[in-house]
């Protein structure tokens, strides 16, 4: 169950664990924290998508290591065996990012779940928010590694010849296409070799922010090609739509884990 909806939380508030793991694009002028400050779900934790991320490299939100992602969540106080709801009120819908990396660190998938329309969804339909802070009681978390669900660079440039896996582009088509420009400096416009594009946003109804039909996701990836694969690494500018069609996927093939490149065109396109 990869997506809850609002009614489901509303119902089940007392026995979960929620998150709110907004990010904004920097050219919004969006302060995710202020805004969880403000107003969110009452006892949810804030999860900071950039603060949370691993320093060592100048890539966007990366990955951390295993150790750093242990002391994350044992300060935010979650269980292994907790059930989690992760929610955003972002563009991006940047939850999908939070659900992968539980799920890399080694969350049972079954115990992790994105809220269809966020927090946008939520406030349309009237239900309870607060500006209170979440009481948080630090646990032990143990985290582990499922390494087969990240890509880097070098396995992404042999995959070009060896075809061992099909890639898929989140970003829009005129990004994908090289008629873009990239909205990070320092990056050339274009695409991965024999990857192939299908944008976040098709998979996503713009008027209450959930995602569309499985019926019509099916649809969108067999246009592709891609039916039962269950070989497919998504990808995008850096990191965070290439989720959301991680977990699309996931609606439609239950086989399938989330597999990212996570430097995505950030590292890839990267002017040297």
């Amino acid at each position: 169950m990869s997506l809850v909806s609002t009614e489901w939380l509303e119902n089940n508030h007392s026995k979960v664990k929620i998150i709110d793991s907004s990010w904004h694009m920097p050219n919004t002028n969006r302060n995710a924290y202020e805004e969880y400050k403000k107003d969110h779900i009452k006892n949810a934790i804030f999860f900071d998508i950039d603060k949370f991320s691993n320093k060592k490299t100048d890539l966007p939100h990366m990955l951390p290591d295993k150790n750093q992602w242990r002391k994350i969540i044992s300060n935010l106080g979650i269980k292994n065996k907790d059930r989690i709801i992760v929610y955003d009120s972002s563009d991006v819908i940047s939850s999908c990012r939070c659900w992968y990396t539980f799920i890399f660190f080694g969350h049972d998938p079954k115990l992790i779940s994105v809220l269809d329309g966020g927090f946008i969804k939520w406030k349309k339909e009237n239900r309870k928010t607060t500006k209170l802070n979440s009481k948080i009681i630090k646990k032990n978390y143990k985290a582990k590694t499922i390494k087969k669900l990240v890509k880097n660079k070098k396995e992404i440039k042999e995959n070009i010849k060896k075809k061992n896996f099909v890639v898929v582009d989140a970003r829009s088509k005129n990004r994908f296409l090289g008629l873009e420009d990239e909205p990070r400096p320092n990056l050339r416009s274009g695409s991965i070799e024999n990857s192939q594009c299908l944008p976040f946003n098709e998979l996503i109804d713009s008027k209450n922010k959930t995602f569309i039909k499985k019926k019509l996701i099916k649809e969108k990836f067999k246009k592709m090609g891609i039916d039962k694969e269950i070989n497919v690494v998504f990808s995008c500018g850096s990191g965070i739509t290439a989720a959301v069609l991680a977990l699309a996927y996931s609606l439609i093939n239950d086989k399938y884990l989330p597999t990212v490149y996570d430097g995505s065109w950030a590292e890839y396109g990267k002017i040297e």
